[in-house]
């Protein structure tokens, strides 16, 4: 059957976004940020909670728990264009002729599509949808890992995949994340993924990081790595200045995509 679940308008974007920044988001300041009316706000609130992409609080919503991630579908649609900005990014310094992993998550995916136009790329991935972009790219050879499929985003994940992952070393891992935190810390929501993500991080000449500026600060629950194991990090908004100790420590390079 036909996915049912109404598109989000970009007002509705807009406000999870603004409740994602600030932790909490009354129903007044939203309607004076939007420029709607009260009931118009209460409205995107219930329909977003019914979702699982907000919480309703008194007077206003906050962020769900943060023991769980958004559905797949809905998270492609959070900052499609940021993602966009930032997998182009990151393509750019991927050279032709390149070998490399790609792991789990939305951003990842797009910078699959970026790659459409490179020549002689060897991909290795756990994600589904990226093997599924790229085996049609001309010139490009994609292996897939094997193990657990994950039915909620096509993610094979599980102590096969990390043996598989572990007989490789490749110029370039693209790695995503759920969050990062104030001192560096990557965290994610199944454990089972960072394990993963970890497997991928120590068979990669170079990391870069794909992360939008929503997972700056995020409540998420897993520990999945560090900045300093880290190359370039790819985002879309410079991080927090109290940021920048950390990240010089961490010796991570930040490129903001244009």
């Amino acid at each position: 059957m036909p996915d049912a679940r109404p598109e989000l308008n970009a007002r509705q974007q807009d406000l999870i976004e603004r409740v994602r920044r600030e932790g909490f988001a009354s129903v007044d300041e939203l309607a004076r940020a939007f420029d709607v009316t009260p009931q118009t706000v209460r409205r995107d609130i219930n329909q977003l909670a019914e979702l699982g992409l907000l919480r309703r609080q008194h007077g206003g919503a906050s962020l769900p728990t943060g023991s769980q991630n958004l559905a797949y579908d809905d998270r492609r649609e959070l900052l499609a264009d940021e993602k966009r900005r930032i997998a182009r990014a990151a393509a750019r310094h991927i050279p032709d002729n390149a070998s490399l992993f790609i792991n789990l998550g939305t951003t990842t995916e797009e910078v699959a599509r970026a790659l459409s136009g490179h020549r002689g790329l060897r991909v290795i991935t756990n994600n589904l949808n990226v093997a599924t972009l790229m085996a049609g790219y001309e010139e490009c050879e994609v292996i897939v890992a094997g193990g657990v499929v994950r039915a909620r985003d096509l993610g094979v994940i599980g102590g096969l995949a990390i043996d598989f992952i572990r007989q490789f070393k490749v110029d370039f891992a693209v790695i995503g994340t759920s969050s990062i935190e104030a001192d560096g810390t990557l965290r994610d929501f199944d454990a089972r993924e960072t394990r993963v993500a970890e497997a991928i991080i120590e068979g990669a000449r170079a990391v870069f990081l794909v992360a939008d500026h929503s997972k700056f600060d995020r409540p998420a629950l897993v520990r999945g790595g560090h900045l300093s194991q880290v190359n370039i990090l790819f985002t879309d908004a410079a991080p927090p200045e109290s940021w920048s100790g950390m990240l010089a420590r961490a010796g991570t390079q930040v490129v903001v995509a244009d």
